[in-house]
C-alpha cells in the first residue's frame, strides 16, 4: 500500500468550542489496494524562514527573532501542534476535515508569531504518521504510515485571522500569575477603572510618562 496527502483548503469552524480551524485533506491510495481503515496523526509545523516581512511585522518579531540581521539563524521552523483523526475506509482518493484547535495564549510560541503577522500567508508542513488497515485473503493488516509523508500548505493570514475574530473580536490573552492578577486588581480598584483594558493602558500611559 502507498499513500499520499495533499492539504486543499482551509477555512474557520465558526460552532466548535475554542478556536479550530478545518484543513480540506485529500487522501490518496496510489497502489491500487483498498483502505479498509486510517489513524492518523499529523505534526503541523510553522516554516517561518520561506515568507516575506513587512517592516511592521519585524518589529513585533524582535522578541521572538533577534533583530533582522540574525534571521538567518534565527528563523527556524517550529512546531505548531499535533492533531490526529480516524478515516473509514476507501479505495482510490478521498477528502476529509482535519480540525486544529488554536491557542491565542501569547505564551505559545505559535500563538505570538501567528498574531504579529499583517497580511500575507503562513507556510505550513504536515508531517503525517499513524496505522493503515487493509483486509486480505489472510485477514487484516495494520501497516504503519511512511515515515517521510509529509505536504506543505500556506495558509492565508487573513482566515486565520477571521477564525480569531469569530472567537476573539478585536482580542487577544495574556495569562499571569496569581499574585500579579491580584496586583494588577487592586491597582484597578484603587483607580476605578471599569475594565482591564482600562488598568493596562493606565499602565502603559504611566510607563510612557504620560499623564
Amino acid at each position: 500500500m502507498s499513500l499520499a496527502f495533499e492539504v486543499v483548503d482551509a477555512r474557520p469552524e465558526p460552532y466548535a468550542a475554542v478556536p479550530t480551524m478545518m484543513f480540506r485533506l485529500r487522501a490518496e491510495e496510489t497502489s491500487g489496494d483498498a483502505v479498509h481503515a486510517l489513524a492518523l496523526r499529523a505534526q503541523l509545523r510553522i516554516e517561518p524562514q520561506r515568507r516575506h516581512y513587512s517592516a511592521d511585522e519585524e518589529d513585533r518579531l524582535y522578541e521572538q527573532f533577534g533583530p533582522t540581521p540574525q534571521w538567518g539563524e534565527s528563523l527556524r521552523p517550529f512546531l505548531w501542534t499535533h492533531v490526529a483523526t480516524m478515516l473509514p475506509g476507501f479505495t482510490g482518493t478521498t477528502e476529509f476535515d482535519l480540525p486544529v484547535e488554536c491557542t491565542y495564549d501569547f505564551d505559545v510560541t505559535a500563538a505570538r508569531f501567528l498574531h504579529a503577522l499583517g497580511d500575507g500567508e503562513i507556510p505550513l508542513v504536515f508531517l503525517f504518521s499513524g496505522t493503515q488497515f487493509s483486509h486480505g485473503t489472510a485477514g487484516f493488516n495494520a501497516l504503519p504510515v511512511a515515515w517521510n509523508l509529509e505536504a506543505t500548505y500556506r495558509l492565508p493570514v487573513q482566515v486565520w485571522r477571521a477564525m480569531m475574530d469569530l472567537y476573539y473580536p478585536n482580542s487577544g490573552w495574556m495569562r499571569l500569575q496569581r499574585d500579579t492578577m491580584d496586583r494588577l486588581g487592586r491597582f484597578k480598584a484603587d483607580r476605578a477603572l471599569a475594565t482591564w483594558d482600562q488598568a493596562v493602558e493606565a499602565l502603559l500611559k504611566e510607563a510612557d510618562g504620560q499623564p
